[in-house]
């Protein structure tokens, strides 16, 4: 029975070591994500396949959203035509540089809130963006950032573009595809921007 026992306490610490260590592994890894993410404006050219764009979406609809509302939508943009019409609407994209695909991040409007947190919509949107770079960076993509929405004539030209609907506004765009530069890391943290309770 001591055996038993003793054999039992022996597997219940293994069990124990084991889960702490995966979620101190996890924990690294996550970390190192958001720290070494940088803004990727050379790609190979290489196309990206089905199932790695499915993964950035997913990582981007897991976003938190204002009462869950999930006031989104995306356009992936993979026809090479499209792409070269973005590019020229969005001198900043990048995309004539190799990208793969473009994924337009939109505010869908029927689905905000309404009333002042209406704007809650360029949160949530922002947080789905932020998501799906990190995904991008954890798969060995590079990715960037393409500010759109609040400037009137980008949300036009995008909206033309893609044939968006009146509901429908986008908020940026995200281009995505293989890195061929590394871009240096950089430490933003500062502590002059933190404050405790209150300035």
């Amino acid at each position: 029975m001591k055996k038993i026992l003793f054999i039992l306490t022996i597997a219940v610490t293994m069990f124990s070591c084991s889960k702490q260590e995966a979620s101190q592994n996890r924990e690294e890894a996550a970390l190192d994500v958001i720290a070494t993410r940088v803004s990727v404006r050379q790609f190979t050219g290489e196309k990206l396949n089905s199932k790695q764009i499915d993964r950035i979406l997913r990582a981007g609809m897991a976003a938190p959203t204002a009462v869950n509302k999930q006031p989104w939508a995306f356009v992936v943009v993979d026809d090479e035509q499209m792409l070269a019409q973005l590019a020229t609407t969005l001198k900043s994209s990048r995309i004539e540089n190799g990208a793969s695909h473009a994924i337009v991040v939109c505010g869908d409007m029927s689905k905000a809130l309404e009333g002042e947190g209406q704007g809650y919509w360029v949160e949530d949107t922002s947080a789905a963006t932020e998501n799906m770079l990190l995904a991008a960076h954890a798969m060995g993509l590079g990715g960037l950032w393409v500010g759109v929405y609040p400037i009137s004539e980008r949300v036009k030209n995008v909206s033309e573009l893609i044939g968006a609907p009146s509901h429908i506004v986008p908020m940026c765009v995200v281009t995505l595809g293989y890195p061929a530069e590394q871009p240096a890391i950089k430490d933003k943290y500062k502590t002059e921007n933190i404050h405790f309770n209150k300035f």
